[in-house]
Parts: structure tokens; sequence; C-alpha cells
């Protein structure tokens, strides 16, 4: 009879003290509607952007959309490191969501280069849409690290039992 190898404990997302945090912080209220409200933006931004390039036709719908995607971008950031100060004591790139934090940055970098290149006239409306897209493409990446970290999450929060503290 052969025995299973020992399996290393996987490290949990939160701390008990950083959950408790989470779970009492209006700021996870916050972050749980402004989430889905800038997918939304994005949806609807996306098609908008893509009939653009396919067309020629909505310049200004697809411009007008990704100026709310980004708005919302900038306001879940600012928020969401808010969140991270309460939660884990620092306002960005704690270790539990630190390559979220790092790609949060590339999509802020593409979003801010897509507005530059409106504002100053330094990108014709094709290659605004090109870098409107490269930074949807980042932020599909960096919605889905946020997705997984909610199912970490999750699936941390079954497998400890309730001892008095929010799961």
């Amino acid at each position: 009879m052969q025995s299973k190898p020992a399996q290393t404990p996987r490290k949990r997302l939160y701390t008990p003290a950083e959950r408790a945090r989470r779970d009492a912080t209006k700021w996870t209220l916050v972050q749980g509607i402004l989430a889905p409200l800038q997918f939304l933006a994005f949806g609807l931004s996306l098609v908008l952007v893509l009939r653009f390039v396919w067309t020629g036709d909505g310049y200004t719908a697809a411009t007008v959309s990704i100026l709310i995607k980004t708005a919302f971008l900038y306001v879940i950031m600012v928020t969401g490191a808010v969140w991270e100060k309460v939660v884990f004591g620092q306002y960005l790139f704690a270790p539990a969501f630190f390559w979220e934090d790092v790609i949060s940055f590339v999509v802020i970098a593409l979003h801010t280069f897509y507005l530059y290149g409106l504002i100053t006239g330094a990108l014709d409306p094709a290659a605004q849409m090109t870098v409107a897209l490269a930074a949807y493409a980042a932020y599909v990446l960096n919605a889905g690290q946020f997705l997984w970290k909610l199912r970490m999450a999750r699936r941390d929060a079954e497998s400890t039992p309730m001892t008095g503290v929010a799961a």
C-alpha cells in the first residue's frame, strides 16, 4: 500500500483578520457595484469600437464609450486602492493582489495613452481605437485575475469553519 505524499496546505487569500476587515468595510460593496458596471461599460464600448474599426462609422459613439469606460476604470482603481489599504494595510501591491495590481497599471497606462492620443491629436482615430482595443485586452486579463481571486476567496470561506468571523 502506497501512502499519499503530504500536501502542503494552500496559502489562504486572506488571514482571518483581513477577511473580517474585508467583510466590514463599505469599500467591498463599492467594488462589488463598480466592477459589474465597469464590465457593462466595457462590453458596450467594445461593440462600438469594433463597429468603428469594421465600418468606419460611429467614431463619436465609440469615443464617448471609451471615455465612460476609462472613468469607471479610474474610479475603481482609486476605490480599490482604498479597499486594499483598509484590508491589507497598504494602498497597492499587497502580496495577495500584487499581480492584479501590476496588470491594473498596464490597463491604466493603456487607457491613459488613449486619452493622451485623443486630447493631443497625437493618434488618428484608427490608432486611438487600436490603443483602446489593446487596453481592453489587458482589462479582460485583469478582470479574469480578479474573478479567479474571488473564486479563491469563496473556496477559502467554504473550507473555513464558521467561528464568529463573517465569511
